[in-house]
């Protein structure tokens, strides 16, 4: 059962900070990212990859070609000085490279095309924090699939050691000559289907019986989802399903995942993926040995399986809960420590298909919660296509809160474009629209908190598809911005973009939400056996006896209320 939150509406004037700009854009940037450690910058332009000083805005290093324009980058560390970048550029091809020692290296391209007429394009493509891992969904003449990837980091670090010594070397002239390791294929991943002969365990028809529904669905749902159209031939056509995946931390609940212990912390150990039109969220283990057999599909480790059609998802920080949007306004929250749903809620107010959710870090807890146990709770935020925004509360023996943020915009202008979690703010949320207007705004109380504006002879760049990064390091925003047609600007004062800064430690308003550096690290479970899984269980439902009878009385009276409003309904129809 779902109910009401409370929130308070503030009447302060909303106060307006201006961005100073700090630096000119490589010409074209049409991406930025941000390393975990807030010291670089990564940028993609139409003349290739530059790396940044994150504090200083200095480019460190840069990777330029005339025909290579990058229109999506990730950074991550993957050892000291070592970070990994991965890009995926305008032709759809991804790539690693790795920034050492203020030189750009490129270390693989993750789909060649060595034949015209098989040309693979890459959809999206991740890295794993750290680098271990990689993930990219790949299409080829109209069939999709996911590549999980295992990156021979170690053997990486030699090498690039290697060319150091090379580039070093006072008798060295011409290119650094090292062959990098290759990259391994762990898994393939491609929409489910039922295969043949299918044993796993005892899931075998638990497991048949979820896909076939899937396959049914995605037929039924193929001209309304997935884009199917007809030909002049009267051909039926139709296009290929999404996929969406995300790596997962060790959790120590399913087979596999007990062996966490014995290596690196924050090393993924499996990704769940879903597909458009799917009902069901699989997972694959990253750390089983692969089979020698290329044709044999992998089958899911786990399967989740739900209601109705999966429309988004998210996953927590530590990645304990997955959290996913379903259609018919549901949102169901699963619990990787025990194997079962979290919650489900529905969310009456919601007046269009869920579009994306995310987790709020960050929630304030109220007196009587610091002073009696109480389950781990969950807050998301979950946009609808409509542009309306609500967030949910939720927990195990909890009652589960909803409330609708924003109503649907009025004008198609100010729809948002972005909105996310400030992961060192408390229940703040950025968001950017349509028109440009840019604003923090206080999931809780409903209001915002203030407004965010370049200079006046400035706009905001692509306010649809904004160039940003944010530095939870530095706690920072990084924002291209293009110069104002309005102000007269010629063309070529328009294609030089600037970048925009603003740095949210030196607001008093915002310095209240501030969250201290001991609430930034968030407790992970590790029980390592079933039997401790069990015990944890068994104890969260013990200490919480006293809430979850609290909420099964309020359910109950909620029943009875809603009972005798229905009864009365009838007898005034019955009357009439």
């Amino acid at each position: 059962m779902e109910a009401p939150c409370k929130t308070e509406t503030s009447r302060k004037k909303t106060s307006t900070f201006e961005l100073p700009s700090v630096a000119q854009l490589p010409e074209s940037t049409n991406c930025l990212a941000c390393s975990e450690d807030g010291r670089y910058l990564s940028l993609g332009h139409s003349q290739g990859l530059s790396v940044w000083c994150a504090s200083s805005l200095i480019c460190l290093a840069e990777r330029l070609q005339d025909s290579l324009e990058i229109t999506s980058t990730q950074m991550t560390r993957m050892a000291e000085n070592t970070y990994l970048l991965g890009t995926v550029d305008d032709m759809g091809v991804a790539r690693v490279f790795a920034y050492h020692c203020e030189g750009i290296h490129l270390l693989c391209v993750i789909n060649t095309m060595e034949n015209i007429n098989k040309r693979s394009i890459c959809l999206t493509f991740e890295l794993s924090e750290g680098g271990d891992y990689g993930a990219a969904s790949i299409s080829c003449n109209g069939v999709l699939w996911l590549e999980v990837y295992h990156f021979p980091a170690e053997a990486w670090l030699k090498e690039l050691e290697l060319a150091l010594s090379q580039k070093q070397d006072p008798n060295f002239s011409g290119d650094v000559d090292v062959k990098w390791s290759p990259v391994a294929v762990k898994i393939k991943i491609k929409p489910p289907k039922i295969p043949a002969g299918l044993e796993v365990l005892q899931m075998a028809d638990f497991l048949t019986h979820s896909l076939a529904l899937d396959r049914d669905t995605s037929s039924c749902h193929q001209w309304e989802e997935l884009g199917c159209f007809n030909t002049d031939a009267g051909k039926t056509i139709e296009s290929p399903r999404r996929c969406t995946h995300h790596f997962l931390l060790p959790c120590g609940q399913f087979p596999g995942e007990s062996k966490a212990k014995s290596q690196p912390a924050g090393l993924p150990v499996a990704v769940c993926v879903w597909w458009s039109g799917s009902h069901n969220l699989l997972q694959y283990l990253l750390k089983k040995t692969p089979k020698n057999k290329p044709d044999v599909e992998p089958m899911p480790d786990v399967l989740w399986p739900n209601e109705q059609e999966i429309l988004c998802s998210a996953v927590s920080r530590c990645t304990h809960y997955i959290a996913l949007g379903l259609d018919g306004a549901l949102v169901c929250v699963w619990d990787r420590q025990s194997g079962s749903p979290l919650c489900v809620v529905l969310v009456s107010a919601a007046d269009s298909a869920f579009f994306r959710m995310q987790f709020v870090d960050y929630w304030p807890v109220s007196a009587n919660d610091s002073q009696t146990f109480t389950a781990a709770k969950v807050h998301l935020l979950v946009l609808c296509k409509s542009g309306a925004i609500h967030t949910v509360t939720t927990g195990r023996g909890t009652q589960s809160c909803t409330m609708q943020l924003t109503e649907r915009p009025k004008d198609s202008k100010d729809l948002p474009t972005v909105t996310i979690s400030v992961p060192f703010l408390q229940s703040l949320s950025l968001v950017v629209q349509r028109n440009g207007k840019m604003f923090l705004q206080d999931v809780i109380n409903k209001t915002t908190v203030c407004f965010l504006i370049p200079p006046t002879t400035h706009v905001i760049a692509t306010p649809c598809t904004p160039v940003y990064a944010l530095n939870t390091r530095q706690q920072t925003l990084f924002i291209k911005g293009d110069k104002d047609p309005s102000c007269g600007a010629s063309s070529k004062d328009r294609s030089q973009s600037q970048l925009f800064i603003f740095c949210f430690g030196e607001s008093d308003i915002i310095k209240e939400y501030n969250v201290s550096q001991t609430k930034t690290k968030q407790k992970t479970w590790s029980c390592v056996t079933f039997e401790e899984t069990c015990n944890f269980y068994l104890q969260q439902r013990a200490l919480s006896v006293d809430e979850r009878n609290k909420a099964i009385m309020e359910t109950w009276k909620q029943l009875q209320d809603t009972a005798v409003m229905v009864q009365h309904r009838h007898s005034r129809a019955a009357a009439s």
